[in-house]
């Protein structure tokens, strides 16, 4: 009966092919009525969706196909553009991406000035909103804005914006003195060189690039952050071996994601069997192994990566300091006067990486969650990105002469933390001398 099934499913994809939409609904609701498997039903109801042209039936199919399997990342697509989510003519088609046009765009840019007087309006690091630098006018920023919003990774993906990394130049246009500025790929803000009022580029006008969903704000101003490096520098006992430029203040991205679904394995039990013997009062026990195929979901929530390879390494050491529960939604006004970098890491590249890092996580630790048995299979198949956001976190960044290089040091603008790679080279050459020499001898 399944097999008919299947033969009733693969005749409706082709007549819904070939635009034979009455013929396709047939054979369709056929193989909705003959079989009891989930997964013929769920492709068996998109694929009516397809053919539908009511937007209430075409619905009522796809959220049927949803019903049965949660995961058909192609209903989900049709349901987000039937619900004015996703534009269908912004659908890309993955076997043929489009090319990457390496010529200068045009960008929307918001300046933000002083209602009152028309002067430069900077964001006071406190968390808490912008200041005019001339009358001192205060306006509030993210007040009462609540928590940032997750998106669906799924709409993300079928367009160019979920593939693509910032490679053009942007072009704005200073809406104060009327010049034209370059802003460079790796920037979303920056301020005029004539008349130095701030802007900020809209992303999600331009089309190319996902624009930021949340934003941890500045806590502390420059003052502060020379105090926090001085402090560290004198800690750690660091002679420089040149003059220390100023931290400067700025914003880095990351991605952080949402992974759900399941990790399918396979496991083996011994269990014993008894074979009695004819004529002989002896019983024989036997061991053999019984394999036993299972699932174990998965729930990993927030999952950082860093979106700029720039700074990663020390960057990513300092991820872990901040509070991620503070994160608010994002508002351009946060970046007045600090630079923000775009992302060079697509968030289709994050995501397998995140992907992997939560496979990981599940495969080391899955032994003990099922009680120890013998794992002789594991499967990340039915593991899925559910959603993700694309953050802002500030930093303050320099760099220290020592040991013949410059070393990155970034300092954690919301809580003061300092992380840097001063120390990696010389950690190398400890663990090597002696104990290398050692090691080396032991094969290890």
């Amino acid at each position: 009966m399944e097999e008919y099934s299947k033969d009733l499913l693969r005749l409706g994809i082709i007549e819904a092919k070939a635009g034979s939409k009455e013929s396709a609904r047939r054979y369709l609701d056929r193989a909705i009525y003959m079989t009891q498997s989930f997964d013929i039903l769920a492709e068996a109801w998109f694929w009516m969706g397809e053919v539908l042209t009511d937007p209430v039936e075409k619905r009522k199919a796809l959220e049927n196909c949803l019903s049965h399997d949660m995961r058909h990342a192609r209903a989900r697509r049709s349901l987000a553009i039937l619900d004015g989510k996703l534009k269908a003519d912004e659908v890309i088609n993955p076997d043929f991406m489009p090319a990457v046009s390496d010529e200068m765009r045009k960008s929307n840019a918001d300046r933000f000035m002083c209602p009152k007087c028309g002067a430069r309006m900077s964001f006071a690091p406190d968390g808490h909103g912008l200041v005019c630098d001339y009358c001192s006018r205060n306006q509030a920023v993210g007040a009462g804005a609540g928590e940032a919003e997750e998106k669906d990774f799924i709409i993300a993906m079928a367009t160019m914006r979920g593939h693509g990394k910032p490679l053009q130049e942007q072009v704005f246009h200073c809406n104060g003195c009327g010049a034209e500025f370059i802003l460079p790929p790796n920037q979303i803000s920056s301020s005029c060189a004539y008349c130095d009022s701030p802007h900020v580029v809209s992303l999600e006008k331009t089309k190319d690039l996902l624009a930021p969903d949340g934003i941890i704000p500045h806590a502390f101003d420059q003052k502060r952050a020379i105090k926090l490096l001085i402090d560290w520098v004198q800690g750690n006992e660091i002679k420089p071996e040149k003059k220390v430029d100023l931290p400067r203040g700025l914003y880095l991205p990351l991605w952080t994601f949402d992974v759900g679904g399941a990790v399918d394995y396979t496991y083996e039990i011994v269990k014993a069997r008894s074979k009695s013997f004819k004529y002989r009062e002896l019983e024989l026990a036997r061991e053999e192994p019984v394999r036993i195929t299972d699932q174990y979901p998965i729930m990993v929530n927030d999952l950082p990566l860093p979106a700029s390879k720039k700074p990663s390494s020390v960057f990513l050491r300092l991820i872990p300091t901040f509070d991620m529960q503070s994160i608010k939604p994002y508002d351009p006004r946060f970046l007045s006067n600090w630079p923000a970098e775009i992302y060079d890491v697509p968030m289709a590249d994050a995501s397998l990486d995140a992907r992997s890092q939560a496979y990981k996580k599940y495969k080391d630790n899955l032994p003990s969650l099922i009680n120890n048995n013998n794992i002789v299979h594991m499967s990340s198949a039915n593991l899925v990105i559910e959603s993700f956001k694309l953050n802002l976190l500030p930093v303050w960044m320099t760099e220290i002469p020592f040991g013949g290089r410059e070393h990155l040091v970034l300092i954690n603008g919301q809580n003061g933390v300092v992380s840097s790679d001063v120390f990696d080279k010389m950690q190398k050459e400890e663990e090597g001398g002696l104990m290398g020499f050692l090691a080396d001898l032991l094969g290890e």
